[in-house]
């Protein structure tokens, strides 16, 4: 077993290294000039994101589709990644996650456009779509799309099941003496009845849970830089300086240099909103739309809230509580987090608490989803009841056992997601490029929100 974890270790690291990441980097900044900076959209796509469109196809409302994807990318990564990015590249890093954000708008737009655009209806009348379906009907590349499907699988049964299991069982052992099997079967229980349910199921959680976990974790941040006003300025411009001038960060940040700020951070920005993955436009796909921009316009509010609002606003507050604090130590990413936290009298460790819990259970919810349709994909329809009850068993099995071998898996078959995804993306960027002069920049989309 030690083995095997190695070997995935080595594998993991060697996927995520430069290579993707200047992949990736590239693609958003590529999409973002070849689709006319969709971003200028924002506001545009966080309206439609609350507005109904009742009268168009699909399967749950276009709120519920951007709820859900929100549900499995918004997790641990946004409170413990970010402070191990801070940890091991500096404040520096904060900044290069945040710019990561901002330009993977335009992927996350570009993935849920082409989502809408090759969805297809089932035979039991719900609407699927995806990658596999954009690699099969665009590209005509149904091997690639079956790979796609086969790595969204098995990641789901790590970074979307076992390892956010493990993460709840743990935390909850440590802060309230639960064993971790009773732990287990209470999440077991409650994902199952969520995802027996299906789509539709799944979504109306979301929508409920979603702006709940988030809005409560974005005051406990708001807090804290209440508390550290007189910190917030420095530490902002600490953040800016250091992205470009590591000895701008003085102490034990001088070891850092720009470019261990830009990996971690753009690494840390890209997994967390998961821009470039193929997994949110799954998702996508199921919305009620009546044309692929508008649903491309919500999906890219998702990384907005994932990335440049909540990542951003988890750095500003450790880099700023690292100033107020000299004492705290930043070589551990987790500690950082909880001591930050920890400043707030009363409820800051439970508002933590309570954070990571909601942030992983929904991240189970969202690629039971994802992991669902792309069993779905391969065999059909009569797979789903198994794939629901192997992911609840798994969900147990994680809860009880050590995960350093799935981490490690988990990243590879995340990374080996992203290729056949980004494939597609730049293949059909002009198919994407002409969706978008057809509805957005030619006013149609404004003349159909009258």
């Amino acid at each position: 077993m030690e083995a095997i974890n190695d070997f995935f270790l080595l594998i993991s690291g060697w996927l995520w290294d430069w290579p993707m990441i200047v992949l990736l980097l590239g693609t958003h900044l590529f999409l973002t000039i070849r689709l006319r900076v969709p971003q200028r959209k924002l506001l545009t796509g966080i309206r439609l994101s609350v507005k109904k469109d009742d009268n168009a196809k699909g399967d749950v409302s276009q709120f519920g589709a951007l709820a859900t994807a929100l549900a499995a990318t918004i997790g641990t990564g946004n409170i413990v990644g970010v402070a191990t990015a801070v940890a091991l590249g500096g404040p520096g890093a904060v900044l290069w996650c945040w710019l990561t954000g901002i330009f993977g708008m335009a992927t996350k737009y570009a993935e849920g456009l082409l989502a809408v655009k090759y969805r297809v209806k089932g035979n039991d009348g719900k609407m699927y779509g995806g990658p596999m379906y954009a690699l099969e009907k665009g590209l005509n590349m149904k091997w690639l799309a079956i790979l796609f499907a086969v790595f969204t699988a098995l990641a789901s049964f790590g970074i979307g099941c076992t390892v956010q299991a493990n993460s709840i069982a743990l935390l909850a052992h440590e802060t309230f003496g639960v064993p971790t099997w009773v732990v287990g079967l209470f999440v077991c229980l409650l994902t199952a009845v969520v995802i027996l349910g299906g789509v539709k199921s799944i979504a109306r959680v979301c929508t409920v849970l979603v702006p709940v976990m988030a809005a409560l974790y974005v005051i406990g941040c708001v807090v804290i830089l209440c508390m550290n006003a007189e910190y917030v300025w420095p530490a902002l411009k600490l953040i800016v300086s250091s992205a470009f001038n590591p000895s701008a960060a003085g102490g034990g940040f001088v070891g850092s240099t720009v470019m261990m700020a830009a990996r971690y951070g753009i690494a840390r920005g890209l997994f967390s909103n998961e821009s470039g993955m193929g997994s949110a436009p799954i998702v996508a796909a199921a919305a009620q739309t009546r044309n692929p921009v508008r649903q491309a316009l919500v999906s890219s509010t998702g990384t907005f809230w994932d990335t440049v609002i909540i990542c951003a606003l988890t750095g500003l507050v450790l880099v700023s509580s690292i100033i107020a604090y000299p004492d705290i130590s930043y070589d551990d990413g987790a500690a950082l987090t909880k001591v930050a936290f920890s400043k707030i009298p009363y409820v800051g460790a439970p508002l933590l608490t309570f954070g990571i819990l909601t942030f992983a259970f929904s991240t189970i919810l969202g690629w039971s989803y994802y992991g669902e349709s792309a069993v779905n994909y391969i065999e059909g329809r009569r797979t789903n009841r198994f794939y629901r009850i192997l992911y609840i068993t798994a969900l147990f099995f994680g809860s009880i056992i050590t995960l350093d071998i799935i981490w490690n898996i988990a990243d590879c078959m995340n990374a080996l997601m992203t290729i056949p995804n980004l494939i597609a993306l730049l293949l059909l960027s002009g198919v994407a490029a002409r969706e978008t002069k057809k509805y957005l920049w030619a006013n149609r989309l404004d003349d159909e929100m009258e």
